[in-house]
């Protein structure tokens, strides 16, 4: 049991729970710390273009290959609580960016590092969280100075950017085919005023043949095959209708029974069945409509008629592929058979059934104003076409950024050089323990100039002097090389990233490390028991009547 220091008569007072635990001041931030330390190394040799790859087998022996930071930490089984918070930060950057996961977590893990050694030398934690608020709104306003606009409509700079999110993936040796397809899918289903719905782009994985064959469809592809072997396989110049009701007779909503006496009746009965479902058929064909997209059931009955009619018809096709063909045929979503009718429907110049990889996909091509689009990625074996699906879903998600927010930096540890540079003069202007916390956080930017050094085999040292230099002479997008082994001006070597990755993995890593950071008591309840034999009983058979839950209400640390 934890036992307060508080004694009353000598009588020792319990608070909590038995099996509880409890770690205080330097104790607690040094567990929390070295914990958030542990996570950013697990990433950190992942960062760069000659960053490596990380094997993560799970409890039923799935394999995921990857080299993406959010997918590793998403796939590890982390427990620690500080550690669950640097997971928070890849996960935020990833929902907010797409890429640029494994910097932020870097970052966050190197501010808790450099805390570390202030917190040695006895300065307050709240003052060095101060500090680090300080330096955080500092660097945005500086990247927000140093970031270069985006000429709207400018392909060339978009793949390039576009390389920069696929390079050290295992993307990296299609790229130029890749990026051509990302480029173009985005800017399909960009608005004019320049906002783009990244969930309009839809990735389709198919294992088999090679990255080459990868295509971009303008429409879209659905993994269904028609419902029956009569209908045309190929419809030109289609309208297209979008149910979201089912093609079959109505049940009942509430319990019923029917009394058949006699076979006259039952006939009549099935009859009276078969008629409803063909005046629903009735009904679609009559609109005009010559290829049906049914999100719920097409009866056997009905599937029959429709084939008669020469109707291309698939069924349960899913909700978001439905949005998806509304947005590229301009067709309307119709949920009622009433309300059928030919100004619901839709056009595309070609719906088609294809074998891809021995199954039977769907194209919807030819739409006159396609806003959404499929991008068909192919691979070897499975592993490669989900690396390269995430690849693809990075690259799709920074183009899509730097369009809306028309502003991009130089990569290459170019920004993190010059803000660290920056940030050491405005210290000196601020004066005060908080200066100390503020050339800690200038100092901990330089993690990324390091890791990309010490991850292609470079002398950091050597790499981060020559850095220094080349910004101290005014050489604002001087980054590495690591081609090369030296700095080089990163936005003439096309290394360039959208300005929300930065502004975004800063921020959220200063807000993780300063919340760690303030953290100087860590009580963790004791695992709650399964029940016994199933039976709770009413939760009393538990101590207390809700003993299972733990001291503090079953918290999992």
């Amino acid at each position: 049991m934890i036992l307060l220091s508080q004694q009353l008569t000598g009588q020792p007072i319990f608070i909590l729970r038995e099996g509880s635990s409890r770690t205080r001041g330097r104790d607690a931030q040094g567990n929390n710390i070295a914990a958030a330390k542990a996570v950013a190394n697990a990433v950190r040799t992942t960062l760069g273009p000659k960053g490596m790859d990380k094997m993560l087998v799970d409890t039923i022996g799935d394999v995921v290959i990857t080299n993406d930071g959010v997918t590793i930490l998403k796939e590890m089984d982390i427990e620690h609580p500080a550690a669950k918070m640097m997971v928070e930060v890849a996960k935020t950057q990833d929902d907010e960016v797409g890429d640029g996961t494994t910097t932020a977590v870097v970052i966050a893990g190197e501010l808790l590092k450099r805390a570390e050694e202030l917190l040695d030398q006895d300065v307050h934690p709240t003052v060095i969280a101060h500090g680090y608020r300080q330096a955080a709104e500092k660097a945005q306003a500086i990247l927000q100075e140093i970031a270069i606009p985006v000429k709207k409509g400018d392909l060339a700079l978009l793949k390039k950017i576009a390389e920069t999110a696929m390079t050290g993936k295992g993307a990296e040796a299609s790229k130029d085919k890749l990026t051509e397809l990302v480029v173009k899918a985005v800017s399909m289903v960009a608005e004019d005023d320049g906002a783009v719905d990244k969930d309009n782009i839809k990735v389709e994985k198919k294992v088999g043949g090679s990255i080459h064959d990868s295509e971009i469809i303008e429409g879209m592809l659905i993994d269904k095959e028609r419902v029956h072997p009569a209908m045309p396989k190929k419809v030109e110049n289609a309208k297209v209708l979008l149910l979201n009701a089912a093609v079959e007779f109505k049940k009942t909503e509430v319990d019923a029974e029917i009394n058949i006496t006699s076979p006259d009746q039952l006939q009549a009965f099935l009859d009276e069945e078969e008629r409803m479902i063909r005046s629903i058929v009735d009904k679609i064909v009559s609109s005009g409509a010559t290829v049906l997209f049914c999100q719920k059931g097409i009866d056997d009955i009905a599937q029959h008629y429709l084939a008669k009619a020469g109707i291309f018809a698939i069924r349960r096709v899913k909700k978001s592929d439905m949005e998806k063909l509304a947005r590229a045929t301009g067709a309307s979503l119709v949920s009622s058979i009433d309300a059928i009718s030919p100004d619901e429907l839709g056009m595309a110049g070609l719906v088609e059934e294809k074998k891809l990889a021995g199954e039977e996909m769907t194209y919807v091509t030819g739409c006159q104003n396609p806003k959404a689009v499929t991008v068909l990625v192919r691979g070897g074996t499975e592993h490669v076409v989900d690396e390269l699906d995430r690849a693809l879903e990075d690259a799709i998600r920074v183009v899509s950024v730097v369009i809306e927010d028309g502003k991009f930096v130089a990569g290459g540890g170019s920004p993190e050089t010059e803000l660290s540079l920056r940030l050491k003069d405005y210290a000196a202007s601020v004066g005060g323990r908080a200066q100390l916390a503020i050339e800690a956080f200038a100092t901990a930017l330089e993690i990324i100039p390091r890791t990309l050094a010490e991850n292609a085999g470079l002398d950091p040292i050597d790499m981060l002097v020559e850095l220094r230099a080349a910004h101290e002479k005014g050489q604002k997008t001087a980054g590495l090389d690591v081609f090369a082994g030296h700095p080089g001006d990163m936005q003439d070597a096309g290394v360039i990233e959208p300005l929300r990755v930065k502004t975004q993995a800063i921020s959220s890593a200063a807000e993780a490390a300063v919340m760690i950071l303030r953290i100087d008591d860590v009580i963790a309840a004791s695992k709650s028991a399964p029940p016994a034999g199933g039976d709770m009983g009413g939760m009393g058979g538990m101590p207390g009547g809700m003993g299972g839950m733990g001291g503090m209400g079953g918290m999992d640390f």
